[in-house]
């Protein structure tokens, strides 16, 4: 065994913890076949940042699972486009068209932007280029066809054979009203091609025959091929017995539904998958995200003031902890993905194994390092204003030798990123105060010092200045000195290690900081 799989077989990094549960599974391997990971995916809407989630923390454990085992390995993304269409979505065009189709499997349902065959293919197109944006290794699955190939047949069979069973699980679960109708077996009416949630009798299993009443007329026919799909917790256990799925993590909100399911699947036969409950993500106020609420943060916003590695980084950190996602957690995300990668090299292979840097980036870090903090380039853009890329790049230039793009293209990635949180989100909530008390003695004598140093001082002569006035100055805790130097100086109430900010914004242009101040 060599020394990367012996210390992954110890590691209590959560994508190890999930592995050995697969290990465990099959200590042997498994004997037909690859180990088939799942994630689900509803194309009633556009995929958010819950579908990235998911995909990226299966994928996690996936890596994981290929230090201890040689066995391969299969990632599936199901969509569920064959489910009825349930209500008209509020962020599409054509909302009258589509109310037109309510009830009809999502393939079914044209597409309100004109481009696709249906409403389902649109959103099955956007969720496939938006898992290959993010370089996912997958394979895509359609409800719809998996149903009209037959692929599912012998299990739904197996569905109709224990039907009493499988109603057995069900119905204590259910209210009085919603089980005197409730049935497993979803008919497509031959009528209206809706998705009938009718009651169904099960006229022949073995040969898939159900009859149930649809516009007041009994229809028999065959619930194979298509022509019937399951309820959701039916289908998901029916999915994973005839796909024979592993692995599959759900949020917390699915725990009672992961109960079902798979006291269904062990009725058709089957092992239900390891899987990981994780947390659900929250606003501001601690309120659960809601699309329908519009509450949450999507990822194109994430990706527009952060890195997607700062957001790996982020729903990489305790998955079963509920966790605030906002605007506000970006900066604190950027740096501490940063920070966590500054300090992977020097660490020892069992330290490794448990930094988020390595499932982020499965092992094969990149080796550019970063010479300033993001939060020190936001104090940056804040005091500098309405900058540019070239302006920012100009001030670096003081801070970091030979400072350029080409030599730091991450940097130059960071500095965008930057400009457009500081712009957004940083700038409206700038204002500076005017110095009271010993804070103008103490920022005349920073002035003063500053003045008597060369222009290429280091931050860490700068530091020791700045903190040296700080205690010879009168304040009663030196955090109080440089809190006045964040709300004199930057307009901000926290701000970065000033010997850093200093040496990078420059002496003199620092000095009109302290003389604008002073001035009110």
């Amino acid at each position: 065994m060599d020394e990367l799989r012996a210390a992954a077989l110890e590691s209590k990094a959560w994508p190890y913890e999930e592995a050995r549960k697969l290990l465990k599974r099959y200590p042997e391997g498994k004997k037909d076949g690859a180990i088939l990971f799942e994630t689900g995916y509803g194309p009633s809407g556009l995929p958010h940042i819950g579908t990235f989630n998911e995909v990226l923390r299966t994928t996690m454990v996936r890596n994981a699972f290929h230090a201890l085992s040689d066995t391969p390995t299969r990632l599936i993304a199901f969509s569920d486009d064959m489910d009825g269409l349930r209500k008209v979505p509020d962020n599409v065009p054509n909302k009258e068209m589509l109310a037109g189709y309510l009830g009809k499997p999502l393939t079914k349902v044209p597409d309100p932007f004109g481009k696709f065959e249906s409403f389902a293919h649109h959103n099955n197109a956007m969720l496939r280029d938006f898992l290959d944006r993010y370089g996912f290794d997958y394979e895509f699955l359609s409800s719809t066809i998996e149903y009209g190939s037959g692929r599912f047949d012998p299990t739904l069979k197996l569905v109709l054979q224990r039907y009493d069973a499988i109603m057995g699980v069900m119905l204590p679960t259910l209210r009085a009203e919603r089980a005197a109708t409730y049935s497993p077996i979803l008919p497509i009416s031959p009528k209206s091609g809706a998705v009938l949630q009718v009651p169904v009798e099960v006229v022949d299993a073995e040969a898939g025959t159900i009859a149930f009443m649809d516009e007041g007329e009994r229809i028999e026919q065959s619930a194979l091929g298509g022509m019937a799909k399951l309820q959701w917790k039916v289908d998901w256990a029916m999915r994973w017995t005839a796909l024979q799925v592993d692995y599959e993590m759900s949020g917390k909100d699915l725990i009672d539904s992961v109960t079902q399911a798979s006291k269904i699947c062990r009725v058709l036969g089957s092992r239900p998958p390891e899987g990981l409950t994780y947390e659900m993500f929250l606003d501001e106020k601690g309120e659960k995200i809601s699309k329908s609420k519009g509450n949450g943060l999507s990822l194109d916003e994430w990706l527009t003031y952060g890195p997607q590695e700062s957001l790996a980084f982020y729903i990489y950190r305790e998955p079963k902890k509920a966790k605030s996602l906002h605007m506000g957690v970006i900066p604190r995300a950027v740096d501490d993905y940063w920070q966590f990668r500054g300090n992977y090299a020097g660490q020892e292979l069992k330290e490794k194994l448990g930094n988020p840097v390595h499932h982020i980036h499965d092992g094969a870090l990149p080796t550019e390092e970063l010479p300033v903090t993001f939060g020190l380039l936001l104090n940056l853009v804040g005091v500098m204003g309405d900058a540019t890329k070239e302006q920012v790049w100009g001030y670096l230039g003081n801070y970091v030798p030979e400072a350029t793009p080409e030599r730091y293209p991450e940097l130059d990635r960071l500095i965008g990123y930057a400009l457009a949180y500081g712009r957004d989100f940083v700038a409206p909530t700038l204002k500076r105060r005017a110095p009271e008390g010993v804070e103008v003695a103490a920022l005349e004598q920073l002035d003063a010092d500053l003045a008597a140093l060369p222009t290429e001082a280091s931050a860490e002569e700068i530091q020791n200045i700045v903190y040296e006035i700080g205690k010879t100055a009168g304040f009663e805790n030196l955090r109080d000195w440089f809190k006045a130097l964040y709300e004199t100086l930057l307009g901000s109430s926290q701000g970065p290690r000033m010997g850093s900010f200093i040496a990078l914004y420059g002496i003199d242009n620092t000095r009109k900081l302290i003389a604008e101040a002073l001035a009110k």
